[in-house]
């Protein structure tokens, strides 16, 4: 058994504040053995549009909000899993200046030694709801990253609206991820309907440990977070959940991976699991084929 931890914060235009609830749940996971923390989506801060999100935008050599969380990660010696924003490579091709909204893993040195970008951006009207338009501001990714070795597990990283796609979860599992995150920000309307319900899919499916760190409360007039940071384990059972109110404190949660839980669910499983499967190219009466709804990057 390994301890880990997850985070779950409400953050706002206020980096500063948003970087000290970070720490508090740095300091509070080290000391309760964990040996490593997640933290949400968007944890360096939550703009109320895309022009201010622009505006806070800052690289990560340059960011206090990063810099910060990597001196508190080397102080403790404890590795540290975070959504941040960062200035977009290059303009997109209507050239309009964008972001990137990316997930680094920090390790125990305080340097950063991973970085994903969110593949699948968050464009959507919720009828009596915000209408939010994540491709305005930020630039997709264009491939998943190879899953790499840590002190809790083989971690693949993915991020929120990520989670209503199967593929990258399984192709991960694939390349031996035991461990798939999922930190968020999650609206309230679509966290109550799916957000329980697709995590505890995503695990079973992949037969992994999901980690599901969330954003809650209100940010701001127009944007509301669903919160109940979750825990899955290879068997579709919460090991961990944290509450869907935001109470002015950041709040933590321990877990433990069991890697002989892992072992012998995958082994039972075996060529039964989605991760164990081969792409498909399925035929029918009324289709050619639908291979290609596999992603570009399969």
């Amino acid at each position: 058994m390994v301890k880990a931890a997850i985070g779950q914060i409400n953050s706002t235009n206020n980096l500063h504040q948003n970087l000290a609830q970070c720490t508090t749940l740095i300091q509070r996971a080290s000391e309760s053995g964990a040996k490593a923390l997640f933290l949400p989506e968007a944890s360096d801060y939550i703009a109320s549009s895309a022009a201010e999100s622009l505006s806070l935008v800052q690289p990560v050599s340059s960011s206090p909000f990063v810099l910060g969380l990597q001196a508190e990660a080397k102080k403790y010696g404890l590795p540290v899993n975070v959504g941040i924003h960062e200035p977009a490579l290059e303009d997109g091709k209507d050239g309009i200046r964008r972001l990137r909204n990316t997930l680094i893993w920090i390790d125990e040195t305080g340097e950063i030694r991973e970085r994903y970008q969110k593949l699948h951006l968050f464009d959507v009207e919720i009828e009596g709801g915000p209408v939010l338009k994540e491709s305005d501001s930020v630039q997709p990714g264009k491939e998943i990253v190879k899953p790499f070795k840590t002190s809790v597990g083989s971690v693949g990283l993915l991020i929120c609206f990520d989670l209503r796609f199967p593929e990258p979860a399984i192709a991960l599992r694939r390349l031996s991820a035991t461990i798939i995150t999922y930190p968020s920000a999650f609206t309230v309307p679509t966290g109550k309907a799916h957000w329980e319900t697709l995590l505890r899919a995503r695990a079973i499916e992949t037969q992994s440990y999901v980690v599901a760190s969330a954003q809650v409360g209100r940010h701001n007039e127009k944007r509301v977070s669903y919160g109940h940071s979750l825990v899955v384990d290879p068997w579709g059972e919460v090991k961990a959940e944290l509450s869907g109110e935001w109470s002015g404190e950041p709040e933590l949660a321990s877990f433990e991976i069991d890697e002989e839980m892992l072992a012998r669910s995958y082994e039972e499983r075996a060529g039964t699991l989605s991760a164990d499967k081969p792409p498909v190219d399925y035929k029918g009466p009324s289709v050619e084929s639908v291979a290609f709804l596999a992603p570009s990057w399969w």
